[in-house]
């Protein structure tokens, strides 16, 4: 099944994919800045979230046959991918496995690859969910300590609204898919213009990650938001869509050599 997603305005299209505990709302407001000035920007909510489907087995390969076929539907032959969080891992994942569907690739706060003690991982992020928190009080808990001091109140409570409407069961399940996730030997094939966008902030993917990820991508390179944590699209969008406006207008560069 196609996931659902919401769409706005007409060009070429901006696919934006949210964070583990985001939905298509966490994109709002690039949604009406792609738009007015544009492009044709979607925002989808990813298998499990709002009224897309689940999929089965919850993995990363699903994830990124999901956000194949809605590129499919969407009638284009390719896009400009932008994602955030666990949708960044879903972005690396569909240019890893269908480069052609992807001409320029955003990737914000998210790694190359999950690193530490996955059951561990899991048993903290779940931990207050344990204690008798449902999901609108996590997001409630969890939103403060995603953010830097420069993020605006107006984004915090958008992000919390995000994360109250994320189904417990779809939580856990994603949960599980991001430990799996490892795609530190593919950075060096993406072939496309790529843009790292980190938050000095953010403690969820340290600065240090993503400079040395857009190291490791021949077309990479990585900007840095001061004062800014995890939720840089949703804490500074008038910075973050000057950052993604840019990378946008600029014209290809030519294709480094062995990258034919």
């Amino acid at each position: 099944m196609i996931p659902t997603f919401t769409t706005l305005g007409s060009g070429a299209t901006v696919l934006m994919l949210h964070d583990i505990d985001g939905g298509h709302l966490a994109f709002a407001p690039q949604v009406e800045t792609l738009a007015e000035v544009g492009y044709r920007a979607v925002a989808w909510d990813m298998p499990g979230y709002g009224r897309s489907a689940p999929i089965e087995p919850y993995t990363f390969k699903g994830l990124a046959q999901a956000c194949v076929r809605l590129i499919e539907a969407l009638q284009c032959d390719s896009v400009v991918l932008v994602g955030h969080g666990m949708g960044g891992m879903v972005a690396q994942e569909v240019v890893a496995r269908r480069p052609d569907k992807v001409r320029k690739l955003v990737l914000c706060g998210c790694p190359d690859a999950f690193s530490g003690d996955a059951d561990a991982f899991v048993t903290a992020r779940l931990a207050p969910l344990a204690t008798g928190l449902n999901m609108a009080q996590l997001a409630q808990q969890r939103v403060p300590q995603l953010v830097g001091p420069g993020a605006l109140p107006e984004g915090l409570r958008l992000a919390e609204h995000t994360g109250a409407e994320v189904p417990e069961a779809t939580y856990r399940r994603a949960l599980a898919c991001f430990t799996t996730f490892d795609r530190r030997a593919d950075l060096a094939h993406i072939r496309v213009p790529t843009l790292l966008v980190a938050g000095a902030f953010d403690r969820e993917t340290e600065p240090a990650r993503l400079q040395a990820m857009a190291a490791a991508i021949p077309l990479g390179r990585c900007v840095e938001m001061p004062g800014i944590g995890h939720l840089m699209p949703l804490e500074a969008p008038d910075r973050f869509d000057g950052l993604l406006l840019d990378f946008l207008r600029e014209r290809a560069p030519q294709p480094l050599p062995g990258l034919h």
